[in-house]
């Protein structure tokens, strides 16, 4: 490897219509194979060129700019530190304020409104902006780095799929593997997952954890042991061959689930509460040179209460869940530290330009003032459950596979130390502001230095392309490109003077927006991340900072320049108009009605059949059941002693369904929320043999999440009787699915354990049907758009 900051690209390749063209032989043909004519040159197989480095993407989910102590924050991240002390940071790296954006621009180098996805997948129209759909003409990073002779791979989180693609029928263009270019994939599909008991997908096939956690599993070292693996054998079998490695964990969204030891590691550490750990933080990031020494602490964000505010009997819990983030962040870190060993561990750490985006937007917003111990609770509107004393009784359980927690908003303003604001706040920099290290031993010189050039995600991919020596291809498998849309940050890594070279940028998020140009930006918040819009964007108050002198855009100079404001102002929607972010939706209901803005929707009608098989389907993938009747009906046969085990199961310990036989005996199991499981059992015992099972479930109606009455069937018999006292309106798991002949995950039922449940007759088929009493369209449109920015 040369040492320089890009590889040599002296090949004589045609690199930029992909794939690279085969070329016919023009030589003589012989007849006979023999003959001393016969010449034909040796096969070429397609390499990268000399000097392209390895490349591995690190994203770290829901993580703020003063979260970790590589940039002054509380949390321990030795092996975040190890990769700075091998290149250099950069303070002033954006991301799109949210999930989904971010990671379809950082894959794309294209704006994230021009790759479809200017929002989440869930809310999703047919605007070209906002469709989630990346267009043939924006292919990904890893297509055009597996076209140009690299081994490619992800691991961990994905929420670019449309939700009408997210079935295992797919189709699977817009999935990882195969359409995202990359060879393998190990992860899950969605804006979180349970890290206890995770949906994973390897490719495009479901498949199980290891073990459960009384095991010792967890996603986030299994997702690190099948990326080392992965990473060995490809250096083993084409050790001449680079590989891209996108390395996506969904740590740290929530849930926070982390192994108890190292949330105890932060035992006493946060009991000063939210607003002391963001002056520390602020003190510990000039001292690092990661703001500047003149930089000004904003104030707290409206809305966001003190933490003397807070009642004292709750602080104790309040800062437990900040140990058990912390904790969270700082597993995360070891794990990235294993996968740096290994890379050294094999000689090619030198060789890897090493990508570490701390954080796809600011901290997360969306965990209520005091915190939850089950997002599922604030997703059901449940807050009678979820009182402050329900939150104390259950501290204990934070982090462990009891909760699904997720901490306060006191606490992701302090994780965005010095900014305003928060994850969902594209217009201001706690929202955007990440921050960012870039290694590469055998490329850049530099070590442990800071670079405050501005820099945005969409630089990544055409950094990528220039480091490796690969020209920006035109044409992708017959599609004429549009070209990135990014800047690349090379001429930086070795030069911390060097002038700026991305001088505008845009950002739009919910209405949310802000224009940056020259050393100027302005500003306009339309909604807090816990409310929905209420006002129209014309009704927004515009702020302006000079970026150059006020670092923290603490100082709104609009009063004072308003020509300025209104220049920029006017280059924002020239910005929208180029780059599809018109026109901007901040709608809440009409985007949950596919029909209505035009979204596809994979289930429709009101009866569907399963059969035997058939897992993990998303609840986007099967009759929502929720504020209605409806009738489960399944065809089996019995062996001899009654049967036992699942024959369909929805959602898991924390909210969900099951229908099953214990000890040869019809249940049905109604779990509310993790906090009651409510049953209805048959009162005998069933023969071997056929039948047909049916359980009714007759809504009381009256409203939303209202009980129901029970009643167990073998054909036309009745076996019995009961009553759900409660039902949940909207949402039985963020992850947790439907499962034909078992109950995978967690179990709804404490009947069962989460593994060797499985039916043990021979199951035909099994019908959903729907009754016509469905009350969802009283659901508040405003809770509607809450759920789904609670999903991503």
């Amino acid at each position: 490897m040369t040492d320089n900051k890009s590889a040599q690209g002296a090949d004589k390749l045609q690199r930029s219509s992909l794939p690279i063209p085969d070329l016919a032989y023009t030589g003589t043909v012989t007849y006979d194979a023999t003959s001393p004519d016969t010449h034909y040159p040796p096969i070429a197989q397609v390499y990268a060129p000399e000097g392209a480095p390895n490349v591995l993407i690190i994203l770290i989910d829901d993580c703020g700019f003063g979260a970790t102590s590589a940039f002054g924050g509380p949390v321990h991240t030795p092996n975040f530190e190890r990769v700075a002390a091998l290149g250099v940071k950069y303070s002033r790296f954006h991301t799109t304020a949210l999930c989904s954006p971010t990671r379809a621009a950082l894959l794309s180098g294209r704006n994230h409104h021009t790759v479809g996805m200017g929002g989440i997948t869930e809310i999703a129209t047919s605007a070209p902006g906002y469709n989630s759909l990346r267009p043939n003409n924006c292919a990904p990073l890893a297509e055009t780095l597996k076209l140009n002779g690299y081994s490619t791979a992800q691991f961990g989180k994905c929420h670019e799929v449309p939700v009408w693609e997210s079935s295992a029928v797919g189709p699977f263009d817009h999935w990882p593997h195969p359409g995202g270019g990359f060879e393998y994939f190990y992860g899950f599909i969605g804006g979180e997952t349970n890290q206890w008991y995770p949906a994973i997908y390897e490719n495009t096939s479901p498949v199980e954890p290891w073990g459960t956690p009384e095991d010792g599993y967890h996603f986030m070292a299994d997702m690190t042991d099948k990326a080392i693996d992965w990473t060995k054998q490809q250096k083993s079998l084409a050790p001449d061959k680079p590989f891209f490695t996108y390395f996506a964990p969904g740590a740290t969204h929530a849930p926070h689930h982390v192994p108890e030891e190292w949330a105890d590691k932060y035992k006493g550490k946060f009991d000063q509460g939210w607003d002391a750990v963001r002056e520390q933080t602020f003190a510990a990031q000039k001292k690092l040179g990661v703001i500047p020494p003149d930089a000004v602490l904003t104030t707290r964000s409206p809305g966001i209460p003190s933490w003397d505010e807070m009642s004292d009997d709750i602080k104790p819990t309040l800062a437990r869940e900040m140990e058990v983030y912390a904790g969270y962040l700082e597993y995360a870190d070891h794990h990235v530290g294993l996968l740096l060993d290994a890379l050294e561990e094999i000689g090619e750490l030198d060789d890897t330009l090493v990508y570490l985006i701390i954080g796809d937007n600011g901290a997360s917003a969306e965990g209520t003032m005091t915190g939850t111990t089950n997002e599922g609770f604030t997703i059901n509107h449940m807050e009678d459950i979820e009182t402050d004393e329900y939150k104390i009784a259950h501290t204990a359980d934070l982090g462990t596979p009891k909760s699904y927690n997720h901490y306060a908003i006191g606490w992701a303003h302090a994780m965005d130390t010095p900014y305003q604001w928060t994850k969902q706040v594209a217009s201001h920099w706690g929202g955007t502001r990440n921050g960012t290290i870039v290694a590469w031993p055998n490329g850049i010189k530099a070590r442990g230095e800071v670079r405050d050039q501005f820099a945005h995600v969409i630089d990544v991919a055409p950094t990528v392309l220039q480091a490796a020596g690969i020209p920006e291809p035109h044409t992708v498998n017959g599609v004429t490109q549009r070209p990135y849309e990014g800047t690349p940050m090379n001429y930086s890594f070795d030069d911390a003077e060097a002038p700026e070279e991305h001088t505008t940028q845009y950002f739009e998020m919910l209405g949310n927006r802000a224009i940056f140009h020259l050393g100027w930006t302005a500003v306009a918040k339309h909604k807090d991340p816990w409310l929905a819009s209420s006002h129209g964007l014309d009704d927004d108050v515009w702020e302006l900072y000079n970026v150059e002198e006020d670092w923290t855009q603490s100082n709104d100079l609009a009063a004072e320049h308003p020509e300025k404001l209104a220049e920029l102002q006017r280059l924002f929607l020239i910005q929208a108009a180029r780059f599809n972010v018109l026109p901007m939706d901040t709608r809440s209901a009409e985007r949950f009605n596919g029909e209505l803005v035009g979204r596809p929707e994979l289930v429709k009608g009101t009866s569907q059949t399963f059969y035997s098989g058939m897992k993990r389907m998303s609840e986007n993938s099967v009759l929502n059941v929720k504020n209605k009747s409806f009738t489960v009906t399944a065809n089996v046969t019995l062996p001899e002693g009654g049967g036992a085990g699942v024959i369909i199961a929805q959602g898991g310990a924390y909210g969900g369904w099951s229908v099953y036989l214990n000890e040869g005996k019809l249940t049905f199991a109604y779990n509310l929320g993790g906090v009651a499981t409510e049953y209805t059992r048959s009162e005998t015992t069933l023969s071997a043999g056929e039948h047909q099972l049916r359980v009714h479930f007759q809504y009381d109606g009256g409203g939303l999440g209202k009980g129901g009455s029970v009643t167990l069937y073998d054909g036309d018999v009745e076996l019995g009787t009961g009553r759900v006292s409660r039902t949940l309106p909207f949402f039985f798991s963020m992850d947790e699915t439907v499962d034909i002949g078992s109950d995978l995950a967690s179990p709804v039922s404490s009947d069962y354990g989460p593994t060797g449940n499985e039916f043990t007759g021979k199951l035909a088929w099994v019908r959903l049907d729907l009754g016509d009493d469905d009350h969802s369209h009283l659901a508040d449109p405003n809770h509607l758009m809450q759920i789904a920015m609670t999903r991503q």
